[in-house]
């Protein structure tokens, strides 16, 4: 099984004229991604590689169904572009686009949270579940993508988009697999945290272990730090934290606006230790995390 997209997925590219756009939706296509519709206001009529191209959701969601949408139009359009799948009944929202401003992803997270939807970045790459689809533009080119990732039990989540496929490739050098692939996203706010998608990697009995790639800045790894330790559930849980040479040094920021270290809790440091006495296992070297992940599945 995999979690939150699958075979059976049918995706909506809005932005989907745009250069960027358009090149993901042939990555997508060419993995096996059902790309049901884009939408472009002004240019209905037209196709993107064959994918036609209507002026509103609505008039996709009308006559077909929709599971997700990949939004890659400017960040001063986000919100509108957000709120117009979010009313048209799409529930899952994979927001590309960069710097979106703050108060726009609010109202857009409380839009989707009112809705019974779930938004994924802003800020990131994507969603795959290896073998089955691949929604964004997380791993690249079809081929570059099945070299990569490959199917098995581990789930990844990462803070970085490039570092998704990174750690990915790791695993699959190492003969693991892949439940399924988050960008998480790398703006300040983002839809989905670790602690909030956390319990869908639970409900995956595929999921054997989860791996996360985090980094300096932000609460997101305490949350999640918090929330294992005041659960029962066994999930194992190993995790890397870049930055450790740099983060202690307050108002670094790093490759991402959410990587801004503000005080003592946002370092890498600090944060290994929480996640550590928390039950959770930190890699103190990246090329640990396959021995880690065997450890944890009973094969070393």
């Amino acid at each position: 099984m995999s979690i939150l997209v699958d075979e059976s997925t049918s995706v909506i590219v809005q932005g989907i004229t745009g250069r960027e756009a358009v090149s993901f939706t042939r990555d997508m296509l060419d993995y096996g991604g059902r790309v049901v519709g884009g939408v472009t206001p002004g240019r209905g009529g037209r196709d993107v590689l064959g994918v036609p191209v209507y002026d509103s959701v609505r008039q996709i969601t009308e006559k077909e169904r929709v599971d997700a949408s990949v939004l890659a139009v400017p960040a001063p359009f986000v919100r509108d572009a957000a709120f117009e799948a979010i009313e048209a009944g799409v529930p899952l929202l994979v927001i590309v686009t960069e710097r979106v401003p703050r108060r726009d992803v609010v109202q857009v997270l409380e839009l989707a949270r009112l809705r019974g939807g779930r938004v994924i970045g802003p800020n990131t790459m994507g969603i795959i579940s290896p073998g089955k689809t691949k929604v964004g533009s997380i791993g690249g080119p079809a081929e570059d993508t099945r070299k990569s990732f490959v199917p098995g039990p581990v789930g990844v989540v990462s803070r970085s988009g490039g570092m998704t496929t990174e750690l990915a490739n790791l695993l699959t050098q190492n003969g693991l697999g892949q439940s399924t692939a988050i960008s998480m996203g790398g703006d300040p706010i983002v839809g989905s945290t670790f602690a909030e998608l956390l319990p869908l990697w639970r409900e995956d009995p595929d999921t054997k272990v989860l791996v996360l790639f985090c980094e300096p800045g932000g609460p997101l790894e305490a949350a999640l730090a918090e929330q294992v330790r005041q659960s029962s559930n066994s999930l194992p849980i190993i995790a890397f934290i870049a930055g450790h040479f740099v983060s202690d040094m307050p108002g670094v920021r790093f490759g991402h606006a959410a990587s801004i270290v503000e005080g003592k809790a946002d370092t890498a440091a600090e944060k290994a230790r929480i996640m550590r006495e928390a039950g959770i296992v930190v890699a103190d070297d990246f090329s640990q995390i396959p021995a880690l992940v065997k450890r944890a599945l009973g094969e070393a």
